[in-house]
């Protein structure tokens, strides 16, 4: 046999090694039979660093899932921050066809492709389900002089703007920043984080004048006298803070909460689906998850497959007019 034809015929027998692997592989994920599933550990991604909302969120289900027994196999969970959580659901939308990836959402799920090129949208992904959206505070270091938010916006003007930070880049964080700056009548320059560890530092080290951030991550800092929560936008002042105004109560309209959901790869297989939208039914009826949704100040909103589908359409095209009215897209 010639050289030339040897290596033909090598490179052609690695291909077939390398082509059977890959469908090796891909069978585990989407060709098993139905009623066998969940039969794999589970690949957990959480698109933002340790200590925020999302990741809270997506480790308290994994622990009433581990907790009730309902996952029958290894769930692994990993940080996977950067790009406004486009890192992470990029990461899990590689994974077209599986069922073993999985990843809870945020409201950069549906901002970060209104202004980056990510690959994806919202509808790319299989939706389990939203559970809840989630407020916000409005902070300054717990030494502030500012005391109210009559005082804060004296301060705002008087500097000339203010520098303010939230959890990710043209997020719900940077919404809330705008709409209020907006009203209020001064300017802001935005810096955006990809955990709330950062965040926190940059306020209370006085690179920051001001953050936002959802009550159960820094209710405790607040109680603590840390950070000072000068504004809510819950619908009535939360029972551990009486004395923070809602921004309705401030004459502040239509600022939008943080959406808290869960997603699987485009195109997962439909029993992985129905699956998860029955898990999840079972762990929000738990009494842990009641506890955590009064814990955290979240409210409920349960929304499932095609309908969270729907719900991520709709509050895209609502965010892409405010983005769009505060000159951000």
């Amino acid at each position: 046999m010639s050289s030339a034809i040897l290596r033909r015929a090598c490179a052609a027998a690695a291909a077939a090694v390398v082509a059977a692997a890959a469908t090796a592989c891909s069978a585990g994920a989407t060709d098993e039979p139905p009623e066998q599933y969940p039969s794999q550990e589970l690949e957990w991604t959480i698109a933002f660093g340790p200590g925020g909302g999302n990741d809270i969120m997506a480790r308290k289900i994994v622990e009433i899932l581990q907790g009730h027994q309902l996952y029958p196999h290894d769930i692994v969970v990993e940080n996977r921050e950067g790009g406004s959580g486009s890192t992470g659901w990029g990461h899990v939308f590689a994974e077209e066809g599986s069922g073993y990836a999985i990843s809870t959402t945020s409201g950069s799920f549906i901002t970060t492709p209104l202004q980056a090129d990510t690959g994806w949208q919202p509808q790319d992904f299989t939706p389990v389900g939203l559970f809840a959206t989630d407020d916000a505070l409005f902070l300054l270091p717990g030494t502030s002089p500012v005391t109210d938010w009559a005082g804060w916006v004296e301060f705002a003007k008087a500097k000339g703007g203010a520098v303010v930070g939230g959890i990710g880049t043209v997020n719900v964080d940077f919404i809330v920043h705008s709409m209020l700056a907006e009203k209020a009548g001064y300017p802001i320059e935005y810096v955006p984080f990809n955990d709330e560890g950062q965040m926190q530092t940059a306020l209370l080290s006085g690179a920051l004048d001001a953050a936002v951030s959802n009550p159960g991550t820094v209710l405790g800092q607040v109680q603590a006298g840390q950070l000072r929560a000068l504004l809510s936008t819950a619908e009535k002042p939360l029972p551990e803070l009486p004395d923070v105004p809602t921004d309705a109560s401030l004459g502040f309209t239509g600022i939008p909460s943080m959406p808290r959901g869960l997603i699987l790869p485009p195109d997962a297989p439909e029993y992985a689906q129905q699956w998860w939208i029955a898990t999840m039914q079972k762990v929000v009826e738990t009494p842990e998850w009641q506890a955590y949704v009064a814990e955290n100040h979240l409210s409920v909103d349960l929304r499932w497959g095609a309908d969270f589908t729907a719900y991520l359409e709709q509050t895209q095209g609502e965010f892409r007019r405010i983005l769009t009215e505060q000159g951000a897209l």
